[in-house]
This record gives structure tokens, sequence and C-alpha cells, in this order.
């Protein structure tokens, strides 16, 4: 397995796919890089020289120096700012409801969580 930014990527994926298991890199991203320096994208990852990869390396040290722990670290904390400041977004993330405006009456059950049933009310007897 090839390692780039910390990661073990796939060897028998396509190489352009494998790039995709860094966090942080996206399809379109990993597609221009390949374009970039010049990689076949139908070539599989342990089929891509090993020059090929240091170079790899060496641009998203350079032109993406916020990828995979250091990523996750900023959005984790974004999150947290937003409900420290107790504002609109934080409120909607400690509820686990929709953020970005969705309607929640019907729908949002990604985020909402599978629904829970309420027992009957008893009756009150005479």
């Amino acid at each position: 397995m090839a390692r780039i930014a910390g990661v073990n990527i796939p060897k028998e994926k396509r190489f352009v796919i494998s790039l995709t298991y860094i966090y942080g890199i996206g399809r379109t991203t990993a597609e221009k890089i390949c374009k970039k320096l010049k990689i076949d994208l139908a070539l599989r990852t342990h089929q891509v020289s090993e020059d090929k990869l240091v170079q790899v390396r060496a641009l998203l040290e350079k032109e993406y120096p916020v990828l995979e722990g250091d990523l996750r670290r900023r959005v984790v904390g974004d999150i947290k700012r937003l409900i420290d400041l107790s504002c609109y977004r934080g409120i909607r993330h400690v509820k686990k409801l929709p953020v970005r405006g969705q309607r929640t009456h019907t729908n949002a059950k990604t985020r909402k969580g599978r629904g829970v049933a309420i027992a009957n009310k008893k009756k009150a007897v005479k």
C-alpha cells in the first residue's frame, strides 16, 4: 500500500479513486492533481511509479497544507465555536437537527435518526 499524507491508500483501485481516501480530497481535486502531474486517470495505484508518488506528496504539502487530521480538527473546532456562541447553527448542532435550513416535519431522517414510538397514554378506568 502506498502511503500519502499519513493515509494508506489502496493499491488495487484506480489512483484517482485512491486519492479520495485522504480526508479533504474529493474526486474533482484528485482529478486536478492527476492532470497537473500528467498521471493517467486509468492507472491503478500499484502501477504509478515511486517518483510520481513523491511528486504527489510534494504537491499536497505545497498546495493543500490542511488535510487529514488538521482538517478534521479545524472542522470540529469550527462546530465547537458555533456551539459556544449559542448561535442558531450551534443550537441546531446540539439538538442534532439539520443546520442549513432543511425542513424537519418530514425528511431529515439522516440527521435525526430513526423514529422512536411513543407508548399510548393509559385510559382512565371509571
